[in-house]
C-alpha cells in the first residue's frame, strides 16, 4: 500500500505544473495521486498498521493535506475490509500545506507579477521556468534594473562594474546565467549571438587576454620601447603593432621565454609566449601572414598538436627543435599525456613519423631540457 512519504513525493512532482497552472490563471483543479493496487499483506495487524498510517496524515486527522475516499471490498486473504480507492487535494491550500509550499508560492506570485509588470514578453519564458523564478526569489528586483538597463542601453561599451545601475558591483556577474537567458530574449537583435563570454556577447568591456613577447633585436627595442624588451600587451594591441621584424618565434613554455639563458638574440625577430592552446589568441594577427614564423613547443602529441593549430591560422609557420635529432639528443624517459585528439593535424612527414612514436609509447621531451649551447648552435646555423 502506498505510504505517505510516496505520497508526498508523487504530490512534489505536481508542484511545477501546479506553479504553470498559476502564470496561465487557471483555476485549482482537484489533484489526483495515483496509489497502488497491492493492498493486502500476508497478516491482519500488517494491513491495519499501513491504513492507519496512511489516515495519520490525511486531512481528516490533520485538517488539511489529502482527502481519502475507502470503499468497502471484499479480499482474498483478509476478508471484507475497507480499501483507500482515491487519494486527492481538493484545494490548493491543502496541497500548499502538505508540502510546506504556502509561502513559497505567495512570493512566486509576487515575482512573476513584478517581471510581467516589466516584460510582459517574458510570459512564455516564465511558463517554461518555474522554478529559476523560485530559485532567484529575493533577486528579481535587481535582476529586472540590469534587464532595464540593457533594454535602454543595448551596446553600453563599459566594464561590468561600470555600469550605472543600482545594485551591489558584483550582482550581475554573480547572476550572469539567468540575466543572459532573458537579456538574450529582450534585446536579442543586439547581441553578439556567436560569443559566448557575456562581455563579448552584450557589447560590453572585458580584460582582454595578453600577449607577451621579448623583442630579441636590441636595437628594435630601444627605437620603439625604449630599451625594454620583455612586454605585455592586450590582444587588441599586439594587433595593431607595426614592428620592423621579419621572423616570429612563438615558445610554447614560460621558462624558454623568460630565461635569458635560453633564447640568444636574433635579429629582426621577436619572441611570443603561446601559452600550450593560448596560440588561440594569436590567430587574427594579420600582419603574421607576411613573415616567417616558427614554433617551438615540447616534443610530445600536446606540442605538436598546438604546432598544427597554429599552422591552420598560419600555413608558412615552421617548427624548430622539434625533430628525431633533438628528441634523441636530450629524451630521458618522461612519460607524456595521452591525446584525446583523432582529428588528422596539419603536420609534415617528418612531424608525423615523430608524433606517432611519441603517441604510441606515450613519451614526452620538455623544451626546458634542451641546453642553451645546442639552442644557440641551433639558430646560428639558420
Amino acid at each position: 500500500m502506498i505510504t505517505p512519504q510516496e505520497i508526498k513525493k508523487k504530490a512534489e512532482r505536481k508542484y511545477e505544473p501546479f506553479l504553470q497552472s498559476i502564470i496561465e490563471s487557471k483555476p485549482f483543479e482537484k489533484l489526483v495521486i495515483r496509489g497502488d493496487k497491492s493492498y493486502t499483506k500476508s497478516s491482519l495487524p500488517e494491513f491495519e498498521n499501513e491504513i492507519q498510517l496512511i489516515v495519520s496524515q490525511s486531512k481528516e486527522n490533520k485538517g488539511f493535506g489529502y482527502t481519502l475516499e475507502f470503499q468497502r471490498v471484499k479480499t482474498k486473504g483478509l476478508g471484507t475490509q475497507d480499501l483507500p480507492i482515491s487519494i486527492f487535494f481538493e484545494s490548493e491550500i491543502d496541497f500548499l500545506k502538505f508540502l510546506g509550499k504556502e509561502k513559497e508560492v505567495e512570493l512566486f506570485k509576487e515575482s512573476v507579477n513584478k517581471i510581467l509588470e516589466s516584460f510582459p514578453e517574458l510570459r512564455e519564458w516564465i511558463i517554461k521556468n518555474p522554478r529559476k523564478i523560485i530559485q532567484n526569489q529575493t533577486r528579481w528586483e535587481d535582476i529586472l534594473k540590469v534587464c532595464q538597463y540593457f533594454q535602454q542601453n543595448p551596446k553600453p561599451n563599459l566594464y561590468i562594474r561600470e555600469l550605472p545601475i543600482k545594485v551591489h558591483t558584483k550582482f550581475l556577474e554573480r547572476n550572469q546565467s539567468v540575466i543572459r537567458e532573458l537579456l538574450d530574449m529582450l534585446i536579442s537583435e543586439h547581441i553578439n549571438i556567436d560569443e559566448k563570454l557575456f562581455e563579448k556577447r552584450f557589447n560590453l568591456k572585458y580584460a582582454e587576454p595578453q600577449i607577451r613577447f621579448k623583442v630579441l633585436d636590441k636595437e628594435i627595442a630601444q627605437k620603439f620601447f625604449s630599451g625594454i624588451d620583455d612586454l605585455a600587451i592586450s590582444v587588441s594591441q599586439f594587433e595593431t603593432l607595426n614592428l620592423p621584424i621579419k621572423k616570429v618565434l612563438v615558445v610554447e613554455n614560460k621558462t624558454t621565454l623568460y630565461t635569458t639563458l635560453t633564447l640568444p638574440k636574433m635579429n629582426d625577430t621577436i619572441a611570443i609566449f603561446g601559452g600550450g592552446y593560448g596560440v588561440l589568441n594569436l590567430k587574427n594577427v594579420e600582419w603574421f601572414n607576411d613573415l616567417e614564423l616558427y614554433y617551438w613547443g615540447d616534443i610530445d602529441v600536446q606540442g605538436f598538436e598546438i604546432l598544427s593549430q597554429f599552422r591552420r591560422y598560419f600555413p608558412q609557420t615552421q617548427s624548430v627543435l622539434m625533430d628525431k635529432q633533438t628528441f634523441d639528443n636530450f629524451f630521458e624517459c618522461d612519460q607524456g599525456i595521452p591525446t584525446k585528439i583523432s582529428i588528422e593535424l596539419n603536420l609534415t612527414n617528418l612531424e608525423q613519423e615523430l608524433y606517432n612514436i611519441l603517441n604510441k609509447n606515450n613519451w614526452r621531451l620538455e623544451q626546458e631540457k634542451i641546453t642553451f649551447e645546442y639552442v644557440n648552435n641551433y639558430f646560428d646555423n639558420e
